[in-house]
C-alpha cells in the first residue's frame, strides 16, 4: 500500500535525455549521458544509460531532447514515460544517434581557459 493520500503522488525520478531510436509503436529508447570520474585515475569518463520509454502520443522522433519520468512497469523493459519534449530535432530522417554525438552534447565541469 502506498502512503500517499488520494490526489497526491509521490516524487518520481525524472531524467533528461536524447531519443536514440524508435523501437516500435509508442516505444522509444532514450539515452541519458553523464560524466563520472574514474575511481583510481580520476579522469572524467563519458557514460550513458539507455532507458526504454513509453511515448503514448508517438510525438517524439530520433534526436529530440525529452524529459522522462519513472512509472510503474508498462512492459518487460519499459519503466519510464515521456513527460515533455524539450527540444525538437532538426533532422527529418530517422537515423540512430552515436555515442560520440551524445558525448558532445553533455556539458563538462572542466573548462579550458
Amino acid at each position: 500500500m502506498s502512503t500517499a493520500t488520494e490526489g497526491q503522488r509521490t516524487n518520481r525520478r525524472k531524467q533528461i535525455g536524447l531519443v536514440s531510436s524508435r523501437s516500435g509503436d509508442k516505444s522509444v529508447k532514450v539515452t541519458v549521458a553523464y560524466k563520472t570520474p574514474h575511481p583510481l585515475y580520476h579522469k572524467v569518463i563519458n557514460r550513458q544509460t539507455v532507458l526504454h520509454v513509453h511515448d503514448e502520443k508517438n510525438e517524439t522522433k530520433v534526436g529530440d531532447k525529452v524529459e522522462v519520468m519513472e512509472t510503474r512497469p508498462l512492459s518487460r523493459l519499459k519503466r519510464w514515460r515521456v513527460v515533455s519534449v524539450l527540444l525538437k530535432a532538426v533532422t527529418t530522417d530517422a537515423v540512430a544517434i552515436s555515442e560520440k554525438d551524445v558525448a558532445e552534447l553533455v556539458p563538462t565541469k572542466i573548462t579550458k581557459a
